[in-house]
């Protein structure tokens, strides 16, 4: 078996590369981005969120319309206008060699170069690095942050620290000035927070944790989509210092995670890596949830 990499057409994203085996697909567009628009099995159903109206977008002053597109994208944290929504509506190049795809944009007018590295191998795997290059001649304080659009309907796992620390703390949270802690989306327990997207609350949430179990869950459509991610370490990360964070609304959720926060000198790339797993399963959604829950 061998993975597969070919130029398609997907729905109104125009011109897009896809990535396959036999078990998993992965497409990327090639006229915006990068963006990873599909993730699913051969024969199922995107887990990523496709914004095919456009809905989600931001104007940015004199840079022009910032589109979410959906899907998965590179940015730098923290979050600010004008630099976090450059529009990235050009094309962008793409390489493929050894079931690598790499997928680069053009410099912004920040000074950053933006690539996605996806690399496929025979399983429900794939592994993704992603790259921020400073392409200033000064050093550029930034944290790599990758932010993954989910299908609606789902329900995300977010295993939380159980470490024994003694006198000190173990956990971190943290909530955006939106959020409201009794929102009825979010539960909170000794061991882990679950964060279900409903289409019916348009109000957004927003919480951070630091993540020691090293992935997530998000279980949709019978089916379990994990990413797995580096330990979190003794380093400065955004937000209070969360390494893990995730946003929702009525049109999706974004699984989000964030790389250590510091000067990045001229010609340095950072660098955020994660890997990627779906699978399928005959059990109910209710059933895999136990299951995951059980098994932390």
């Amino acid at each position: 078996m061998s993975v597969k990499c070919y130029e398609t057409v997907y729905k109104n994203y125009g011109k897009c590369i896809c990535l396959e085996n036999d078990k998993i697909r992965l497409i990327a567009t090639t006229e915006v981005g990068p963006r990873i628009i599909f993730f699913g099995l051969c024969n199922g159903n995107n887990v990523l969120f496709e914004d095919i109206d456009r809905n989600f977008y931001i104007l940015n002053r004199n840079y022009g319309v910032w589109y979410a597109y959906g899907g998965h994208r590179i940015w730098c944290a923290p979050e600010k206008i004008p630099e976090t929504y450059f529009p990235d509506n050009s094309k962008i190049a793409v390489k493929f060699k050894n079931n690598t795809l790499t997928l680069t944009a053009e410099k912004t007018a920040f000074d950053k170069q933006f690539s996605l590295v996806c690399k496929m191998s025979d399983d429900y795997c794939v592994e993704i690095e992603n790259r921020i290059s400073n392409c200033s001649s000064k050093p550029a304080k930034f944290a790599p942050w990758s932010v993954t659009g989910l299908a609606a309907g789902g329900t995300e796992i977010i295993p939380l620290c159980c470490d024994d620390k003694g006198f000190l703390p173990n956990r971190t949270m943290s909530l955006w000035s939106y959020s409201e802690i009794n929102d009825p989306r979010f539960t909170l327990t000794d061991k882990y927070a679950i964060l279900k997207q409903k289409t019916s609350i348009a109000k957004p949430f927003k919480v951070g944790f630091n993540v020691t179990a090293k992935q997530i869950a998000y279980i949709l459509d019978k089916q379990i989509f994990k990413v797995y991610f580096d330990d979190y370490r003794k380093v400065n990360y955004p937000d209070f210092c969360c390494n893990f964070e995730s946003y929702t609304n009525n049109l999706f959720l974004e699984c989000e995670f964030l790389g250590e926060e510091r000067e990045y000198h001229p010609s340095e790339t950072a660098v955020l890596a994660e890997k990627w797993e779906i699978t399928p399963t005959e059990w109910d959604n209710k059933k895999i949830i136990d299951e995951y829950i059980r098994a932390l």
